[in-house]
């Protein structure tokens, strides 16, 4: 049995106004709080390297450090496959519900751990299974919030989605602000002390909210109006691994170019030798540019298309990357970190990230949407989002040369721009 190539389109449900306010509400402070307590991590990754990963080289305790890190992604395909498929079978809502729930368990046990110093071998061991609670909940909370906010109204799929986005951004500029004004305003020993566990405690205020507000709100229309699959999971494998690989390639830019954002203090700070509370101010310009702009370019996306828009600044990331890094390595100034950062999120983010929702919910129908936009979204994040600070991190270190990070980033555009032709060719305009 084959499917034709175009994936069918079903017929959507009427907006239900009174609700729609709500449900953008809920889906989205959930998005919020799941992106807040991901990068917050990366923001303290050198304090967390030596009170969790002690090593005679300082070096080494940022790449386990970020090790860690990355494996909350190497988890998420799990997430994924086990929240995407719960989603598909037994509504948007009980999905969302569910990753929230994980996502404050991991940042809980995050928050209250103790140093290697006080309980030794398993302070690392429980960091990294803190992670993997909070990257198996990540993994199902993309699809499921992509599915909620698309299928309001499918005229406005890219604006809607691109909520989630702007979201996203303003979790991180959050993050950014919190690492910055704690870095600024306590003394590094009293950052080591306690401080880096304030932000998380912050985070933890966020996600009972979330969790409750979730609870109140009406399931997608369109999901209730579709005959719903027993086995979505086995759907997606037999009809749309093709859409699935695109799908991950369209993931790649976005994920490598927001975590290289994410990465840019710890670059700055161990790379170009940066002060640590300065390293951060290109992150906190970076978090505002993609907590506004989605908006823009997710309704752009509405009246010209997504693969014409994602295109030209797929194309405009691909010839600037590496200039950009060449420059900041030649003048590491605050400046010139803020120049970048603001570049990488104006187009990588929110010129072209923020319509990839939009683009992945129509490659999929919607009795497996969530499957299938679950799993190319994870796959593209794990093999080229999470990852890329350990990446970027090992490369440097092994060359000595940091303008190598620049074209690491140029070669994963590239791979973008052709997944953005095989999707053209899936019948995505």
């Amino acid at each position: 049995m084959t499917e034709s190539l175009a994936a069918p389109v079903t017929v959507p449900a009427p907006v239900r106004r009174s609700s729609l306010l709500r449900t953008i509400v809920a889906t989205n402070i959930g998005a919020v709080f799941e992106w807040y307590d991901l990068v917050l991590y990366a923001m303290f990754v050198v304090t967390l390297s030596k009170l969790f990963f002690p090593a005679g080289d300082p070096a080494v305790s940022v790449l386990l450090s970020l090790g860690t890190f990355a494996s909350a992604w190497l988890v998420r395909p799990l997430g994924a496959i086990v929240i995407g498929a719960y989603a598909d079978r037994a509504g948007r809502k009980p999905a969302l519900i569910l990753s929230a729930g994980l996502m404050m368990l991991g940042t809980l046990l995050t928050a209250i751990l103790p140093g290697y110093a006080t309980i030794g071998l398993a302070a690392p061991i429980l960091l990294l299974l803190a992670r993997m609670i909070q990257g198996f909940s990540a993994g199902g909370e993309f699809g499921s919030a992509t599915a909620m906010l698309i299928e309001q109204d499918p005229s406005r799929r890219g604006f809607y989605g691109a909520t989630q986005w702007a979201s996203s951004g303003f979790a991180v500029f959050m993050a950014s602000m919190f690492a910055y004004l704690i870095n600024a305003s306590l003394t590094p020993e009293q950052v080591m002390s306690w401080g880096w566990r304030v932000p998380f405690l912050f985070g933890l205020l966020i996600g009972p909210v979330a969790w409750y507000i979730r609870q109140r709100v009406d399931e997608s229309a369109e999901f209730e109006k579709a005959e719903q699959s027993p086995v979505p999971l086995a759907e997606v494998m037999t009809h749309d691994k093709l859409r699935v690989l695109a799908g991950a390639g369209i993931v790649a830019a976005g994920a490598a170019g927001s975590f290289m954002n994410t990465y840019m203090p710890t670059f700055a700070t161990t790379k170009l030798g940066l002060d640590p509370s300065v390293a951060l101010i290109g992150t906190i310009f970076a978090g505002l540019i993609n907590s506004t702009m989605p908006f823009f370019f997710g309704h752009l996306s509405d009246r010209v298309g997504r693969i014409p828009l994602m295109g030209t600044f797929a194309v405009l990331g691909l010839v600037m990357t590496y200039p950009m890094f060449q420059w900041l390595v030649a003048s590491p100034s605050v400046g010139t970190l803020i120049a970048i950062q603001s570049m990488l999120a104006l187009v990588l983010y929110c010129g072209y990230y923020a319509t990839a929702p939009a683009l992945l919910s129509e490659l999929y129908q919607t009795r497996r949407r969530v499957t299938g936009i679950s799993i190319s979204y994870v796959l593209g994040q794990l093999l080229f989002g999470g990852v890329t600070p350990l990446v970027v991190g090992f490369i440097v270190g092994r060359t000595g040369n940091p303008t190598d990070a620049g074209l690491y980033l140029t070669a994963i555009i590239f791979i973008s721009l052709v997944s953005l032709w095989g999707c053209r060719r899936l019948g995505v305009r």
